[in-house]
């Protein structure tokens, strides 16, 4: 059975920089990201702080989210997080 939470999310990393992400476990991704376990470019970026994450009733959904997110800038990924957590999506629980 298809896990039915799907997230995406944005960390900030050490060095300031964000890193946008997709999963289906939001939890446990941020636990491998702090260990050193998840993708390559919060490795050596560590310890990442989780700033916004959005829940999801599709994979699809989710996925498409994570690639409009990640094409935006920095300046607009700090204007969409704000917007989001202004229309009532819950920036660090990954609830919406």
């Amino acid at each position: 059975m298809e896990n039915d939470k799907h997230y995406v999310y944005i960390l900030e990393c050490s060095d300031g920089t964000y890193y946008t992400g997709y999963t289906n476990h939001l939890e446990k991704r941020i636990a491998m990201h702090q260990a050193g376990k998840g993708a390559k470019y919060t490795r050596g970026r560590r310890p990442v702080e989780l700033l916004f994450s959005e829940n999801f009733s599709s994979k699809s959904e989710a996925l498409k989210a994570e690639y409009n997110i990640k094409r935006l800038s920095r300046t607009q990924k700090e204007e969409y997080i704000r917007y989001r957590k202004l229309c009532g999506k819950r920036g660090d629980q990954g609830e919406n």
